[in-house]
């Protein structure tokens, strides 16, 4: 989603999550890490829903056989959507939950809001994660709670929890790293920055200032210069090149004026056909 610039995570298709999957395994196995991390597969919005719970195991072992996954996820904690899990789990591969704020659901639930703020609301959340666990999840995203109804959830359970605006009594945490290391500084982005993220850097101030230097000592020159342009000929070479760039010099600038007058008129028949304007600049058509 942040990504690839989207405004929520269901347009994303399962090869596109694949393809997440596959580059972040590749990483994985390059870091040369003595620790295997667990990869787990966010599988996306329209992937697992159907009530033929085998779309979502074929699609699991998508994750597996493609992606190079350990585990996969999957949002919510209804009794259909644990019956899934277990249809998953079932079928050999492992599962972790998401409850709270859903964001493939956010057409449902109202928007990015936080979850469980009533006592009743609370108490089924609860339950979903225990329905989610008794189906054999091995573990459980709770997002966007409130701080005493994740700790009761993960005091609850006997599989871990993962927290993520749900307060310190999760047994473990996670954050969006582009939030967290301030990565996106434009303004379109700023404004979804959710309110539970700390920020541990201002990466993004960084990236723009360095593409601004960039742009600035190429238009004035000062880039590659001498220093950044190491490639040399030797004097013998470079004469010898010379030498053969004079026996066509006048061939060749008939050429460059032959392509340039094709150019020239290739743009205007462009400007003209194509775009439905004169010359100068005037719409024909409207």
């Amino acid at each position: 989603m942040v990504e690839l610039g989207f405004e929520t995570t269901q347009p994303m298709s399962v090869d596109q999550m694949l393809h997440h999957s596959q580059s972040v395994k590749r990483g994985i196995e390059q870091s040369g890490s003595s620790h295997s991390p667990l990869l787990v597969g966010d599988m996306p919005f329209g992937s697992y829903e159907f009530e033929d719970t085998d779309v979502a195991l074929r699609n699991a072992y998508r994750f597996v056989k493609e992606g190079g996954v350990d585990a996969v996820k999957l949002e919510g904690g209804t009794a259909p959507r644990a019956k899934t899990a277990q249809k998953i789990v079932e079928g050999g591969v492992a599962v972790m939950g998401h409850i709270g704020l859903t964001p493939q659901a956010i057409s449902v639930i109202g928007g990015f809001r936080a979850q469980g703020r009533t006592a009743a609301r609370a108490r089924l959340l609860l339950d979903e994660a225990l329905r989610l666990q008794d189906a054999g999840a091995f573990a459980i995203v709770l997002e966007c709670l409130p701080a005493n109804v994740a700790a009761a959830i993960t005091e609850t359970l006997e599989i871990p929890t993962i927290g993520i605006g749900a307060g310190g009594g999760t047994s473990g945490q996670v954050l969006v790293f582009h939030d967290m290391l301030g990565m996106m500084s434009h303004p379109h982005h700023e404004q979804f920055v959710p309110k539970f993220c700390k920020k541990y850097a201002e990466i993004g101030h960084t990236i723009q200032k360095g593409l601004e230097e960039f742009k600035t000592d190429v238009e004035s020159g000062v880039f590659p210069g001498e220093e950044y342009a190491p490639y040399r000929m030797s004097q013998e070479e470079t004469q010898m090149f010379d030498e053969l760039l004079a026996t066509d010099a006048e061939e060749r600038e008939l050429k460059h004026e032959e392509a340039a007058k094709k150019l020239t008129q290739a743009d205007e028949y462009e400007h003209l056909k194509l775009y439905g304007t004169t010359d100068k600049g005037h719409n024909n058509g409207k």
